[in-house]
């Protein structure tokens, strides 16, 4: 397999089928010895033929071990013959992957190009807030080239504005993108830790307390997975000593738990979200309609300073401030939200066409510039997913329809079959 000392490019293992258990050699072994020790030597001669028997036959099929290359594999039915499954660099790396939280992107090779593009692979998600998805997305490319400070968070970020503009929506693309799943974000729900008493819930109680058995809710699912997004939620609302915790995170990337145990943050993300502000940017036009956005991320930052102190503040990598959404990003969005359940019709066999005039009329009664994209999901609700849920139950529409949805001229929603 070898040839000058080095392995080649391709390379994986082939596992010995039909191997010798440990425990078929070892028993005669046992018994032979407890045979002597109980001076029974006929049983004992037995065992000893038993033994050496094994032996040929465990040396006969090391002899037959092998180590083969890649292309041999791909030449014996894609990887499979008849000695058994192959196992190749792929299976190696996506079992790592599993067992140590690293995303399996972050052992490719094509990393980097995913990386330059990041901008648009997020913004097939979060719609509008450019200023948002740039600024992460430079934080990210400087952690993977290695310029970024080493004792901290690849990035420490305060998403503030109005509500349903797409602040935890971003977070969970960024999580998806770079650590490969949703599920590798940690949300905390900051009102959840508004008196002093619930930093132990974040860092674990001290032995000797109550529930000292269990982690802390911060301090062990970052020990498990340490290449996580961190999101804390509507941060403004956790009480003043939380933010003691969160200051030796963002500044030394580690944090100690009640049990005495370092945890290392340097692999984690830190975003937190807050509606301080929400109402500049509502009153100011901060869909750049008004006031400039410039101007409008100062106002919100001197309504920070008056929430959060300075040594907080001044630890974070960037404070952004998320503009309003226009009704052209609205549609957008619209768009999104429809395919999202026409998927999910699929799944249940059914196909679902959307037409321009209903996807106008879900903006018309779905677009508030004060709620942002809620009462969006709320008139896709009510408008397509309840009369839908209704006909399918009723059997009107069954699993292999394919179906329009449109609306006529007073605004009702029409479903059509088609052939």
């Amino acid at each position: 397999m070898e040839e000058n000392g080095r392995r080649p490019q391709g390379w994986c293992v082939r596992w010995i089928v039909g191997a010798l258990p440990v425990s078929e050699l070892f028993s005669p072994v046992k018994e032979k010895n407890d045979a002597v020790r109980n001076e029974s030597y006929k049983r004992a001669k037995e065992l000893r033929d038993r033994e050496l028997e094994l032996n040929k036959s465990l040396t006969k099929k090391k002899s037959n071990k092998e180590m083969i290359s890649t292309h041999e594999v791909k030449n014996k039915n894609h990887g499979m013959s008849s000695t058994g499954p192959v196992v190749t660099e792929e299976d190696i790396r996506r079992i790592v992957s599993s067992w140590t939280g690293v995303p399996v992107q972050k052992l490719s090779v094509d990393e980097t190009n995913r990386l330059l593009s990041m901008e648009q692979t997020l913004h097939q998600r979060v719609i509008g807030q450019d200023e948002a998805v740039t600024a992460i997305s430079r934080a990210i490319r400087r952690s993977h080239a290695g310029l970024n400070e080493p004792c901290r968070p690849i990035g420490s970020f305060m998403f503030a504005g109005p509500t349903g503009v797409g602040k935890t929506e971003l977070a969970k693309a960024v999580a998806a993108f770079y650590y490969g799943s949703e599920a590798a974000m940690i949300r905390l729900d900051m009102s959840e830790f508004m008196n002093r008493y619930s930093v132990s819930r974040l860092i674990g109680s001290a032995p000797g307390y109550i529930d000292d058995s269990n982690g802390g809710q911060l301090t062990e699912a970052v020990r498990r997975r340490p290449h996580t997004l961190i999101l804390f939620d509507e941060v403004e609302k956790a009480h003043p000593d939380v933010f003691n915790v969160m200051l030796q995170i963002l500044d030394d990337g580690r944090l100690t738990d009640g049990k005495g145990r370092t945890v290392d943050f340097k692999n984690t993300l830190i975003v937190m979200t807050s509606n301080i502000g929400g109402d500049i940017v509502v009153a100011n036009g901060g869909d750049g309609a008004g006031v400039g956005y410039d101007r409008i991320k100062d106002m919100v930052g001197e309504e920070m300073k008056r929430h959060f102190r300075p040594e907080f503040l001044n630890r974070l990598d960037e404070t952004i401030v998320f503009r309003q959404l226009t009704k052209v990003e609205v549609k957008k969005i619209a768009g999104i939200m429809l395919e999202n359940v026409a998927a999910r019709g699929r799944k249940k066999g059914i196909k679902l066409q959307v037409t321009d005039r209903f996807r106008d009329l879900v903006v018309d009664e779905g677009f508030d510039t004060s709620y942002g994209v809620r009462p969006l999901k709320r008139a896709i609700q009510r408008l397509l997913e309840d009369t839908l849920a209704d006909k399918m139950l009723a059997g009107e529409i069954k699993d292999g329809d394919s179906v329009a949805v449109d609306a006529d001229l007073t605004g009702n929603v029409v479903f059509r079959h088609q052939a």
